[in-house]
């Protein structure tokens, strides 16, 4: 018997575990349907302004798969990826591994946040552009800072466009950055520098003097080594050259302490991935933006308000948008295109969740878990902390293999290692450790270390 939910034109195809099934619903009748009434014979026919060489080229593809076949193709090639689940993780240095509770996912999932655009029409948008508000609102009370914007492509960015912003303020075109500051994150201001005609130097934490020519002094608190630096002694150097001070921060870290709104920074820049954004392979993230409030008009972004209408009712708009396709191009401050407000969502869906109790108990979980892995990693033989100053969840230490070697050893145990940071010294690796590893990861992890 043939199936009745069947067209006939399928009930003759061999049913096996391959069958392929349509991408789309339109048959090749729905396609002739649709040219008959456009007034064209064939799909050829829409082409034919094209010239015949740059039509239809062919391609060294292989055979098209049914749905079913390439999920299962596209599963099969991620099984060959290290799963987390599995493996225990100590590596850092800018993406993080944190618990992400189940609320984020399924807020952030709601159709009218994540097919959500650009508020345009605040009538029509006033979920996403509240969303975005608290959003603001908690940055500020994470960092201490006066204002913050809608969030931005990620901590790299976020650092460089605070740059620019700098230069704007002070009229000058030199930016300082501690060597101390992630590489990548310099990477990233040496290519906005070089776009804007900007000079960039890099200075030793050690260094005496701040040159007086310099817009801002760029600092990372923790650094990129893990361990905490003196940043009131940044700070008055920065002010003493009348030079601005932009603090990469890590917002884990400001559950538990100093925000840089307390020691007097200017401008506060971080990544948001540790507030409830997988670590995805790199992305998508989140770049939080927060400043003094004397410099809103220099900030980049859009900045969202609140405010009530005729009725006396709450409403959110758009308060501040400082990018060239609102205003003229000369006066904007950026160029920055959009906003990461879905991942701004998922940090204030994360913040509002944890609360400041909870916050803080997650930073005190990697602060002592951390602390006692480096405790006793330093026991082993032929193992040493780099440095002696207090520091948050990561720390460097002196091997006495190369990291590359050791990295290796590791995996075989399910274990993924530290990151090879020898420029530092010869073999020395930064670990890092979160609320994610347990004892028995660490204690696995450095029983596989001594066995080395």
């Amino acid at each position: 018997m043939k199936p009745r939910h069947l067209p006939k034109a399928q009930t003759s195809r061999k049913m096996t575990d391959t069958m392929p099934l349509p991408y789309l619903p339109n048959t090749e009748a729905d396609r002739a349907a649709m040219l008959r009434e456009i007034g064209v014979d064939s799909v050829d026919e829409l082409f034919t302004d094209i010239p015949q060489s740059f039509r239809n080229g062919r391609f060294d593809l292989p055979a098209p798969l049914s749905e079913l076949e390439l999920k299962r193709e596209l599963g099969q090639l991620a099984d060959l990826n290290a799963n987390l689940n599995d493996y225990a993780c100590f590596l850092g240095a800018g993406s993080y591994r944190h618990f992400i509770p189940s609320t984020v996912g399924h807020i952030i999932g709601r159709s009218e946040f994540y097919t959500a655009y650009t508020p345009y029409q605040a009538e029509v948008s006033q979920g996403t552009l509240q969303s975005v508000y608290e959003f603001q609102s908690l940055i500020c009370q994470l960092t201490g800072m006066e204002v913050s914007n809608a969030g931005m492509y990620d901590g790299s960015t976020s650092a460089a466009e605070a740059a620019l912003m700098a230069c704007a303020i002070t009229n000058r075109s030199k930016v300082a950055v501690l060597s101390t500051v992630n590489p990548a994150y310099r990477e990233v201001l040496d290519t906005y520098c070089r776009g804007k005609n900007l000079r960039l130097v890099t200075l030793e934490l050690d260094s005496s003097d701040l040159p007086n020519d310099c817009a801002c002094l760029i600092v990372q608190q923790p650094n990129y080594f893990g361990y905490f630096e003196g940043m009131e002694t940044h700070v008055q150097k920065a002010h003493d050259a009348g030079a601005l001070v932009i603090a990469i921060v890590d917002p884990i870290s400001l559950g538990m302490f100093r925000p840089p709104g307390d020691y007097g920074v200017d401008i506060a820049v971080a990544e948001g991935q540790p507030l409830g954004v997988p670590m995805s392979f790199g992305g998508p993230y989140l770049g939080i933006f927060a400043c003094r409030k004397e410099y809103v008009r220099r900030m980049p972004g859009r900045i969202v308000g609140k405010t009530v209408d005729v009725d006396g009712n709450a409403g959110y708009v758009m308060t501040l948008v400082t990018r060239e396709q609102y205003i003229r191009r000369e006066r904007a401050t950026s160029n920055i295109c959009t906003s990461e407000s879905l991942m701004a969502l998922a940090a204030a869906v994360y913040l509002a969740a944890l609360g400041k109790r909870g916050l803080r108990h997650v930073a005190e979980l990697c602060y002592h878990k951390a602390h006692y892995a480096a405790r006793a990693i330093g026991k082993l033989k032929g193992y040493s902390l780099v440095f002696p100053q207090p520091f948050f969840k990561e720390f460097a230490v002196r091997c006495p293999l190369p990291p590359s070697e050791i990295n290796h050893a590791l995996f075989k145990k399910k274990i993924i290692g530290g990151l090879d940071i020898s420029d530092l010294g010869e073999n020395t690796m930064l670990f890092c450790v979160t609320e994610m590893n347990t004892r028995q990861d660490i204690d696995r992890l450095v029983k596989t270390l001594g066995a080395l």
